[in-house]
């Protein structure tokens, strides 16, 4: 009724109280809280991101610290984050730079001008000094690596050794073998980088028999008409630098593709003896690499760890003369943490991969500390230690490794050490040899670097060897520890040898690498290197030094003494005879 009274204009100052009338009544406002009968559970500490609640009362699933969308480093390939410092990947972003920091500020010495500058009188500025490239073509930036390479590239060490034990496990088979034995994909070339120092230490076992079924499968399949991709296999024997020069390529290329078909590599492609350091057979390896890889091959550097691959790599990007991504090389097990694409090395598309070492657990350079395996670690030529020992006689290569001669058909044999110069030596008997590990192992024997850390390596176990050679002049066999060094021995005739060493430390009996020997004989008894000695000796001066200046003040004190009893004895007969 009252619509069609009122006109429309008049009409619409009654709209909202209509709306008011027929909309429901809203509810009473209270606050309140359901009441529980147990207290709240706090969940654990969880990492980066922090833990998101739900209205349930359930957590959300937390995305990982190496999740696909941060950066990774292009040193070691891990996923890097800037939140947690205790986490593997920590990084710092680094502060903006004014474009204008590096110009430099003109500076005129006060005593060079009058008190007033005849060029400020004229109004003449002096222009700051320009740096010599030009504004516009301003220098790449450097890439930003993550704490722990940084750590390594500047220091040689690690930034956090508590950080190691979190550091993320390579699984070799998931991400790389199964891509080996696929049957269908672009051409897969194989790079297994091999110590020369520790060629049966540092040798991928697993690899070359992974690959070596797989190229036997695959090529079966090929010759059948059907679609199949055949690895090729390129042996690269690294730090062949640190053999003797007197050592012949022949010979030792010899010796590597039998020690290799041993191994289980029985199908390889090429052998390349390598330095990374003096750039030899770079060039080779580069071309035939290049060759197998193709326009749309992928190559893999696959090793173990500290076998010298990312070394390898920068040296090659040096010597092709292309600009790469400086991947972290350091004498620390392990460097390397992800898969690393490496750019301008190979043509076209094909693709080059730094992978992560893989560990070989039977290696005593693994059960090392840092410190400990500074002085295993071998870094320059290596240099012979013979001794001439006859049966009952024993040679330890610090506390890590002993030697024993227990029976022979000749007189003498000959023993040649060859390891890293900072490892002590000691030869004598046998029967003193259970004393040895009690009085010096951790102290004149080391590593182990300390008594406590004897225990912590395992238990020590004994293996024996039967030898034989037909020659004193020359060395016949090899009794080589992974990851340490090797004994040389030669003899005319047959010997029984007992290898005492740590419990899963891999010992192997083997033909010998370098045949020669050293010309001057070590004695008995405890044998340095000159390093060692001059620090025993530089410690030996300071002690005798404070032993002579104690003997010289207790001297001073006695003659002091000796003087006053005199003059107190001289004063008692003077008051006498008075």
């Amino acid at each position: 009724m009252l619509s069609r009274m009122l006109s429309p204009s008049k009409l619409k100052h009654f709209i909202p109280l209509i709306s008011s009338l027929h909309s429901p009544p809203k509810p009473l406002q209270t606050s309140f809280r359901p009441i529980s009968s147990s207290p709240p559970t706090i969940p654990p500490s969880l990492p980066n991101p922090p833990p998101n609640f739900r209205s349930d009362g359930s957590i959300e699933s937390i995305p990982s610290v190496a999740s696909s969308d941060l950066p990774v480093c292009p040193g070691c390939g891990v996923y890097m984050q800037d939140s947690h410092p205790k986490l593997p990947g920590f990084f710092i972003r680094p502060s903006p730079k004014d474009p204008d920091y590096r110009i430099r500020v003109y500076r005129t010495p006060i005593a060079d001008e009058p008190e007033i500058s005849d060029s400020l009188k004229r109004g003449h500025l002096p222009e700051p000094e320009l740096p010599p490239e030009s504004s516009n073509n301003s220098s790449p930036e450097k890439p930003i690596v993550c704490a722990r390479c940084h750590s390594l590239r500047h220091y040689g060490r690690v930034k956090d050794a508590a950080v190691e034990n979190l550091l993320p496990d390579f699984d070799f088979d998931h991400t790389i073998g199964r891509r080996l034995a696929s049957a269908s994909g672009t051409r897969s070339v194989v790079l297994m980088v091999v110590d020369a120092s520790d060629f049966d230490g540092s040798f991928p076992r697993r690899v070359a028999q992974l690959v070596s079924s797989t190229i036997d499968e695959n090529s079966s399949a090929w010759k059948q008409g059907k679609s199949a991709n055949v690895p090729r296999v390129v042996l690269v024997v690294t730090k062949i630098d640190l053999l003797p020069p007197s050592l012949s390529p022949t010979r030792l290329e010899h010796w590597v593709r039998q020690r290799a078909r041993e191994g289980g590599a029985s199908k390889l492609t090429s052998v390349h003896l390598v330095s990374a350091v003096r750039d030899w057979g770079l060039n080779n390896l580069v071309e035939d690499v290049r060759e197998l890889a193709g326009a749309r091959g992928n190559v893999w550097a696959i090793g173990a760890q500290n076998a010298g691959k990312s070394t390898l790599i920068n040296s090659i990007g040096k010597h092709v003369g292309r600009k790469l991504t400086h991947l972290t090389e350091a004498p620390v097990p392990g460097t390397t943490l992800g898969i690393i694409r490496v750019e301008g090395i190979l043509p076209g598309q094909a693709k080059l991969f730094d992978t992560p070492g893989i560990l070989h657990p039977y290696q005593i350079s693994t059960r090392l500390t840092r410190e400990e395996q500074k002085l295993v670690h071998i870094g320059k030529e290596l240099k012979p230690r013979t001794y001439r020992l006859k049966a009952g006689h024993s040679v330890h290569i610090a506390g890590l490794i002993r030697l024993d001669v227990e029976e022979t058909s000749v007189d003498s044999i000959y023993v040649t050490v060859w390891a890293s110069p900072y490892l002590p030596l000691h030869m004598g008997k046998m029967e003193n040899a259970i004393t040895m590990v009690e009085a010096h192992f951790g102290r004149q024997l080391q590593p182990p670097i300390g008594e406590k850390r004897v225990a912590e390596l395992g238990k020590w176990v004994r293996r024996e060897f039967s030898v034989s050679g037909n020659s004193w002049d020359a060395s016949s066999v090899d009794v080589a520890a992974a990851g340490l060094g090797w004994f040389a021995v030669g003899l005319k005739g047959e010997a029984v040898l007992g290898v005492w060493t740590y419990d899963g430390v891999d010992v192997t009996l083997r033909s010998s690498l370098i045949p020669h020997r050293a010309q001057m004989f070590e004695v008995t008894g405890f044998t340095v290197s000159k390093i060692v000695s001059r620090a025993d000796s530089s410690v030996n001066k300071q002690h005798s030094s404070r032993k002579e200046k104690k003997q010289s003040d207790s001297k001073e004190t006695v003659s002091d003494e000796m003087v006053s009893d005199a003059a107190s004895e001289s004063a008692v007969s003077t008051d006498r005879g008075a």
